[in-house]
């Protein structure tokens, strides 16, 4: 898969190298901006207890 993206991806090697890194700055902004937030309104932790034997 990351050699399909690599061969994918235009211009020289610090072009590509550029490209990767902002696809994955986006990825990362996306996940910590909608996705964690609504999978942990789904994941109720608040029920979660640990007792003693």
């Amino acid at each position: 898969m990351y050699a399909a993206l690599w061969r994918v991806l235009p211009g020289p090697v610090w072009l590509r190298i550029l490209f990767v890194l902002v696809l994955l700055a986006g990825v990362l902004v996306i996940l910590s901006t909608w996705v964690f937030p609504w999978v942990d309104s789904i994941v109720n932790n608040q029920e979660a207890t640990v007792g003693s034997p």
